[in-house]
């Protein structure tokens, strides 16, 4: 039969033996699909990195519960936990929680003060940042390796000059720390994505 064509009959055999018979499992699979994934897909939208992230995390909820609810492989419980920190670590990168940390040690006050310039004929108005309290030296406590980097000048994204300004080494920890927390995320999927399967 090497060298023979298939004849049209073995052919439909063939289709119906191998695809056919399966075209209503994947037909309802693929109408849960639709169902699961409607939420997610009716918010998303195209100009922001935000919803990148909101897909990927969906996936790895839906796939973690999947994998970890039928147990099939010795990891599979390992891997759902390594899938959900993903998940976790995906909600502090989308919500920037690392990055705006610093703000939580520090009380401002924000006021629009006239000045004496005119626009047009019209009067101008600067926006004005008072501070009120500060208590970033328990920020540094909590993270002295990043605060003995940001100090040493290794980082320095705000061209600070010197060691005075607490509210620019703070911002200059939080970056970091949301930095890191990205590179964290992606460094886990890279090592254990392959694995994720069933």
């Amino acid at each position: 039969m090497e060298n023979e064509k298939l004849n049209i009959f073995d052919k439909i055999s063939l289709w119906w033996r191998f695809e056919a018979r399966y075209y209503h499992k994947d037909f309802v699979q693929g109408v849960k699909n639709l169902v699961k994934w409607f939420p997610t897909v009716w918010k998303d939208r195209d100009y922001d990195q935000a919803y990148i992230y909101t897909i990927l995390s969906k996936k790895l909820e839906f796939q973690s519960k999947y994998i970890g609810d039928r147990d099939f492989h010795t990891r599979a419980k390992r891997d759902a936990e390594i899938m959900n920190t993903c998940v976790r670590l995906i909600s502090k990168v989308k919500n920037e929680d690392y990055g705006m940390e610093y703000l939580e040690y520090h009380e401002t006050k924000h006021k629009f003060v006239e000045t004496d310039e005119l626009y047009k004929g019209e009067k101008t108005f600067e926006w004005v940042c008072d501070e009120l309290s500060e208590n970033f030296d328990e920020y540094f406590k909590k993270y002295p390796r990043q605060y003995k980097r940001v100090l040493s000048g290794e980082v320095n994204r705000f061209k600070r000059d010197g060691e005075k300004d607490k509210k620019l080494i703070a911002m200059e920890i939080a970056h970091e720390n949301q930095e890191r927390c990205k590179k964290l995320l992606f460094k886990i999927m890279e090592k254990n994505i392959e694995r994720w399967w069933d």
